[in-house]
């Protein structure tokens, strides 16, 4: 999935639910454990808005914090990142590459092999298992 997705603001709202529209599309974040109910199983996570493959789920991992953490994208080109300098922070948000939705961040905290954390909202993901 290489196309790049755009929708106005309007299409968007109208097909998340309120959460998700706030957190993908505005930036928002999500509370901590209330979006990290997925079940352990094979399978690959996608982007809410516009179902891009983003996680494998071998590289999820449990970091404490309370959201989907993993150790690398699916693919380099899956996710997109930027400079965060809100908060009066410096951060580097993570976003999807196809349709620019806001997933989270990522933080140089994570286990090896990368010893990154891609720290996500757990409700700008959808989990599909495969079938092993």
């Amino acid at each position: 999935m290489t196309d790049k997705i755009s929708k106005t603001d309007a299409e968007w709202r109208a097909s998340l639910s309120d959460l998700a529209y706030k957190v993908t599309r505005k930036h928002g974040t999500e509370r901590a454990f209330s979006h990290d109910d997925f079940p352990k199983a094979a399978g690959v996570f996608h982007c809410i808005c516009c179902d891009a493959p983003l996680f494998d789920a071998e590289t999820k991992f449990n970091s404490g914090t309370g959201w989907p953490s993993f150790f690398a994208p699916l693919t380099a080109e899956s996710v997109g990142e930027t400079a965060d300098r809100s908060l009066f922070m410096r951060r580097t948000e993570v976003h999807c590459a196809r349709c620019e939705a806001h997933l989270g961040h990522v933080f140089p905290d994570g286990p090896a092999p990368t010893g990154l954390r891609y720290c996500m909202n757990g409700v700008a993901l959808r989990f599909e298992a495969r079938d092993d």
